[in-house]
This record gives C-alpha cells, sequence and structure tokens, in this order.
C-alpha cells in the first residue's frame, strides 16, 4: 500500500513536470512567432524610406544632412533586421539579448530621423502639398502603428514567458532544460515612434 502511494506522488510529481514543461515550450514558441511578427512589420516599415527620401529630397535636395541621416539610419536598422532574421531563421529562435538591445537602440535612431525628415515639410509648402509624400507618410505613419502594437505583443508574450521561467515551481523544470530569459524590444526613442507623424492637408 505504501508503495502504490510512493508511485501515486511520483506519478503526479512527473505529470505535473510534463505540465510545466509543455507551458515552458508553449510560451517560448509563442515569443519566438511574435518576434517574427515585429521583423516583418520593420521589413516593410524600412522598406518605404527610401521612397519617402527620394519624395523629399525632389523638393529639398540639400537639406543634405537630414536626408543622409533618415537613410544611414534606416540602412543600420534594416542591416541589423536582417542578421537578427537570419539569426532566428538558422537557429529556430529569437536574436539573443543583445541582438534585441542593438535593433532596438538602431530602430530607435530611425524613429528620431523619421521625425526631423517629417518636421521638413513645414519649411517646404510644396513638399507638404506633394501628393506622393501625403500617402508615403500616411502609410509609415499606419506601418509605425503596427510595429508599435506588434512590439507590445511581443513584449507581452516574453514577460508571460519570463515570469514562467523565473517562478517557482516552474523555474526548477526551466532551469533543468536550460529555458532561458528573453529581452523585451523597447526602441530608444519609444515615445516617438509611438506616435503617429502629424500629416496635415493644410
Amino acid at each position: 500500500m505504501e508503495l502504490l502511494i510512493v508511485l501515486v506522488i511520483l506519478v503526479a510529481i512527473v505529470g505535473y513536470g510534463v505540465v510545466l514543461y509543455n507551458r515552458l515550450v508553449t510560451l517560448r514558441n509563442t515569443y519566438r512567432n511574435a518576434y517574427k511578427q515585429i521583423d516583418v512589420a520593420l521589413k516593410q516599415r524600412h522598406d518605404m524610406i527610401p521612397a519617402l527620401v527620394e519624395t523629399v529630397k525632389g523638393y529639398a535636395a540639400h537639406e543634405k544632412e537630414t536626408l543622409n541621416a533618415v537613410i544611414e539610419a534606416r540602412n543600420s536598422a534594416e542591416n541589423l533586421r536582417a542578421q537578427a532574421a537570419q539569426s532566428a531563421q538558422s537557429s529556430g529562435q529569437s536574436p539573443d539579448g543583445e541582438t534585441i538591445a542593438k535593433l532596438s537602440q538602431a530602430e530607435g535612431t530611425l524613429g528620431s530621423a523619421l521625425g526631423r525628415l517629417f518636421a521638413l515639410s513645414e519649411a517646404y509648402p510644396d513638399l507638404k502639398a506633394d501628393q506622393t509624400f501625403l500617402n508615403l507618410m500616411e502609410e509609415i505613419s499606419t506601418m509605425e502603428q503596427r510595429v508599435a502594437a506588434s512590439r507590445r505583443g511581443y513584449n507581452n508574450t516574453v514577460l508571460e514567458y519570463n515570469n514562467s521561467v523565473q517562478t517557482v515551481p516552474s523555474n526548477f523544470i526551466a532551469n533543468m532544460f536550460s529555458f532561458t530569459t528573453a529581452r523585451e524590444l523597447e526602441f530608444e526613442d519609444r515615445e516617438a515612434i509611438q506616435q503617429m507623424p502629424k500629416v496635415s492637408f493644410s
């Protein structure tokens, strides 16, 4: 009888461990999938920027410093995004904490540079009235919202996963099977990037 009780307890413990393990795997897969959504949104955002810069250049070619800053920030952010995506694809995991930190910084720099570019339209009435420019600004504004929403979704899934990795009793399973915490994606200029660029039709 005692042996049966011990066996039941062992089966219950093992069963509970399996449940915790499966939950950790599910949460890890969820945040990795959420990262893929951010990657898609960032790529689309990056792809729109050269057309925007070319449009602005048609009206304000002498604003080279601002235009170059946007292109450099865009290229840096796109290179980091592509490296992170390639790393994630080859490893089957989302990027490590260091890569996420670099991407966060690059996206923050890009957000600031775009803000300066949008501000140029106030000084150039013809640019401000250009339909291509207005359409691109509207598309980029929509993408900014999508990036922000994707980032919030990713960060929420990372938080839930990290809580499971760090709290008792699932932290025992996490340590046993080498589940490590993930890093949230926060842009340096996160307040600015979450605000839609102001598009004025007047």
